[in-house]
């Protein structure tokens, strides 16, 4: 059984249709899916009647945007908090935390987009209408539809060339984003019946990576695992990763973090195994969505 469980639609920043998912997740030999667009399950429905028809299971899932308190002395840039990806599973989408987080993240964000890109306009040929026509209607618009338009002017070759410069979060132009602590993430995604797993917390190309003290705090949090397996974790952290994961009682994900053409990220390139899927799902508030039988 083939399982890769962080996927991005159109529905946030990857270039997907939702209702495309399942058939491209099928196409690339998976037997099982997430689709965890950031900050909303609007890409749920469309993926749901799809999959249904298709011979792939869908577990629906959404990446929530938070962040964690460092100690800036410790820190290689100098800041007092890094960025964190919380990945939560199969939760009840009504909640009202959930609910309160995606109504305010979608705010949020579009006004710290617009700050950006008023920022970048000032040296790069860019405008929000420019923005704008990166981003899919009623999809919160983000960093990397500011990176899409400035590919589209042509000043960078591809979105990663553009988040390594322009909007890296080193830059004159970056603006911090508006975001729960993780540990109140992770609480978050626990009260609506759901399990909760970090995304690539060594990610040092992204100039955010998670300190080792705080997985315990996570996980006395609620969280559930930890994904180790990602290309943004580079090779030499996994190992040193995955053993800090198991002496917490956490369990070792696998994914690819796809998002179409906007990364070169492909689907399946890691996996989790069937054994912790099978602990994902087990007692979770929502099903999966698995294949039609006959």
């Amino acid at each position: 059984m083939k399982i890769d469980l962080h996927t991005h639609s159109n529905a946030s920043d990857g270039t997907d249709d939702p209702a495309a998912m399942p058939e491209l997740a099928r196409a690339a030999g998976l037997d099982v899916f997430a689709l965890t667009d950031h900050d909303t399950v609007a890409g749920w429905a469309a993926s749901e009647i799809t999959a249904s028809q298709t011979k792939i299971t869908l577990v629906r899932g959404m990446e929530i945007t938070s962040h964690y308190r460092v100690d800036p002395a410790e820190h290689p840039h100098g800041k007092d908090r890094v960025s964190v990806h919380m990945l939560g599973y199969l939760f009840n989408p009504d909640h009202p935390d959930i609910r309160g987080h995606i109504a305010a993240i979608k705010t949020s964000r579009e006004d710290r987009a617009k700050e950006i890109v008023e920022r970048v306009s000032r040296d790069y040929p860019i405008s929000w209408e420019d923005v704008q026509r990166q981003c899919e209607p009623g999809a919160p618009v983000g960093r990397p539809h500011i990176a899409d338009a400035l590919v589209a002017a042509g000043v960078a070759a591809d979105r990663s060339a553009v988040f390594r410069t322009i909007l890296s979060s080193d830059s004159p132009y970056y603006v911090p984003t508006v975001s729960p602590l993780a540990t109140t993430a992770v609480q978050w995604i626990v009260a609506a019946g759901g399990k909760a797993v970090v995304a690539h917390p060594k990610a040092r190309s992204r100039g955010n990576y998670l300190p080792d003290a705080a997985f315990g705090q996570l996980r006395d949090a609620g969280l559930f695992g930890v994904e180790v397996y990602h290309r943004d974790n580079s090779e030499s952290e996994r190992g040193p990763l995955e053993k800090l994961a198991q002496s917490l009682g956490l369990r070792i994900f696998g994914s690819s973090d796809y998002h179409g053409t906007g990364k070169p990220n492909r689907m399946g390139e890691n996996l989790t195994s069937p054994q912790v899927y099978r602990e994902l799902i087990e007692g979770a508030f929502l099903p999966v969505i698995a294949p039609q039988t006959p």
